[in-house]
């Protein structure tokens, strides 16, 4: 059974920092690429940041510069590293698992809620 299990989501000031990671487990995990999303209610799910297997990333353009992904293969781990907090940035946060030429394996975690707000 495969399991994508966030955490590290919560509530941060403006400017403030938040770590977000999500264990993958019921997956090879280095034949999958990884991304966070973001939505909002009543509104469509986003893409934050994708990484390959092989480690290339992509980033949205409103969190260039402030976000970082990346991945812990031995502990089948990826994390979102999230600086320079605005306000805008608060969202249901969801880790996606989709395989490497095989679209069809595609899945998700539970979401966690990031909330930026003084």
């Amino acid at each position: 059974q495969v399991q994508l299990v966030e955490s590290g989501g919560g509530l941060v000031q403006p400017g403030g920092s938040l770590r977000l990671s999500c264990a993958a487990s019921g997956i090879i995990f280095t034949i999958y690429n990884m991304g966070w999303y973001r939505q909002a209610p009543g509104k469509q799910r986003e893409l934050v940041a994708t990484i390959t297997n092989g480690g290339s990333t992509n980033y949205a353009d409103s969190v260039k510069g402030r976000f970082t992904i990346s991945r812990d293969n031995a502990k089948n781990t990826v994390y979102l590293q999230m600086n320079s907090l605005k306000p805008e940035d608060t969202d249901v946060y969801y880790c996606n698992a989709r395989q490497v030429r095989n679209s069809r394996n595609d899945y998700w975690g539970q979401g966690t809620q990031v909330t930026v707000s003084s």
